[in-house]
């Protein structure tokens, strides 16, 4: 007789175990998390004036006496549940900032409110989808002896599409170094922005907060060739934030050629290395500008939220231009799942973060993302709510609500993470089954009636 496979028997042994309701129960709850937290403690809440014990809350009582919860990963290569549930928060964090909503006032739909796109610079050709990869006419070799052209026809799924047409010429410590300053590129970018808007309106530049302020909302993308590059919503309010309309000189057009004078001006030099020497650092060629209008002349406003929502949840493995794991010894990248040209940057990584003058980056720590450290996401705070106001708000609505003049005594501990192979073929069903009824739940509420 064939034996089950152990995933099918374990599932069976939990499903046999008188607990098995209850510890149901904490998977659905979890939303069939992919890799659980394990914790143990307790939570008693008193009446703050006479110290009654109100409710009392103990894992003693729960399967394997431990509670389940989320962990809440963004990456679906992860936890396909929670990077549902972080794209939906994404989602709604970001239309807030567009339409209104979650208390923020739905006159920002009538703001200047852009959407842009700011690239990386080019480090070498690389092979591209499209009719004609890089037709060259009169052909020619580089000096390493690899044809300057191309003249395929690449489909966009094509592996060889993004890899660099020579990989000795092509600048990996430039592209290593750039993704370890994008985040202060852009920095740089947002603060030049709000200069020249201040000197376009004849304002000081030191008062521009006395009269404006720059809200936005940023998402970090790879490209093909594995490099990053940056979507973001950027919205001109009144000095007080959202609640406050923006001065009468404070133009969609104005702020429009703003953004393009600071992309193609602001730069970061890095540090200086007797190895490399100091580089200039700056956004690439390609920049993208659209104007987000409140009559729906454009891109609509919950497909922008959508879009950006869309690629906080994929990891740098899912798009082929990185690791979702981090590496521990230069050995890790020769086993890494990636294509030459990423294990090319990884190393590139690896090596310069052995030199003293680039400690500061942390490279080697962040080899598996290429260099680049910033968040997926990143917002200014008063674009709109922030990920803790929507989680308090969805505990609020599943009744975890604090009770005024009570106190809480909170002991937990971490046992433990993830799932046994059964735990783990139960929580997929149920997480694809979450996922199923919301499904039809929106489908239901677009039929028209």
């Amino acid at each position: 007789m064939r034996q089950l496979p152990e995933a099918d028997r374990d599932a069976i042994r939990i499903a046999q175990d008188p607990n098995f309701r209850r510890w149901l129960e904490q998977i659905t709850a979890t939303g069939g998390c992919s890799h659980p937290v394990h914790l143990t403690g307790s939570t008693t809440v008193l009446d703050g004036a006479t110290g009654e014990i109100l409710h009392h809350n103990d894992t003693r009582s729960e399967p394997g006496e431990r509670l389940l919860i989320r962990c809440r990963n963004r990456r679906a290569t992860i936890c396909p549940a929670c990077s549902r549930l972080h794209a939906g928060d994404t989602f709604h964090l970001v239309r807030a900032g567009l339409l209104g909503g979650k208390n923020v006032p739905a006159t920002v739909r009538t703001r200047p409110r852009l959407f842009v796109t700011l690239t990386a610079p080019s480090f070498g050709p690389v092979h591209r989808a499209g009719e004609l990869c890089r037709p060259r006419r009169g052909g020619g070799t580089c000096e390493h002896g690899r044809s300057l052209g191309c003249g395929a026809v690449h489909d966009p799924a094509e592996a060889l599409v993004g890899q660099p047409l020579c990989p000795d010429c092509y600048d990996y410590t430039g592209h290593v170094l750039w993704h370890a300053h994008a985040s202060k590129l852009w920095d740089r970018f947002v603060i030049d922005v709000r200069r020249r808007l201040a000197t376009s309106a004849g304002v000081v530049q030191s008062r521009f907060a006395q009269h404006a302020r720059l809200s936005f909302a940023r998402v970090a993308e790879y490209q093909k060739r594995a490099a990053v590059h940056v979507h973001a919503v950027v919205r001109l309010d009144g000095p007080d934030g959202p609640v406050d309309d923006p001065p009468a000189w404070g133009t969609a057009e104005r702020l429009t050629d703003a953004v393009r004078a600071s992309a193609g001006r602001v730069l970061v030099r890095t540090p200086y290395s007797r190895a490399v020497g100091d580089l200039v650092l700056r956004w690439g060629a390609q920049i993208a500008v659209r104007q987000l209008r409140a009559d729906g002349d454009g891109p609509d406003d919950d497909a922008v939220a959508a879009y950006l929502a869309k690629y906080v949840t994929k990891g740098a493995g899912e798009t082929g231009a990185g690791s979702d794991h981090k590496l521990t010894t230069w050995a890790d990248i020769d086993t890494a799942p990636v294509s030459g040209h990423v294990r090319a940057l990884m190393r590139t990584c690896w090596r310069l973060g052995g030199l003293p003058e680039y400690a500061p980056l942390h490279l080697r720590t962040w080899a598996h993302t290429l260099g680049y450290r910033g968040h997926i996401l990143t917002k200014s705070r008063s674009y709109s709510t922030t990920y803790a106001a929507l989680r308090a708000e969805r505990a609020h609505h599943a009744g975890h609500v604090d009770i005024s003049g009570t106190t809480t005594d909170r002991h937990w501990r971490y046992v433990g993470s993830g799932h046994t192979p059964g735990a783990a073929l139960i929580a997929v069903g149920i997480a694809e089954d979450l996922a199923s009824n919301r499904e039809s739940a929106r489908e239901e509420r677009e039929v028209p009636r």
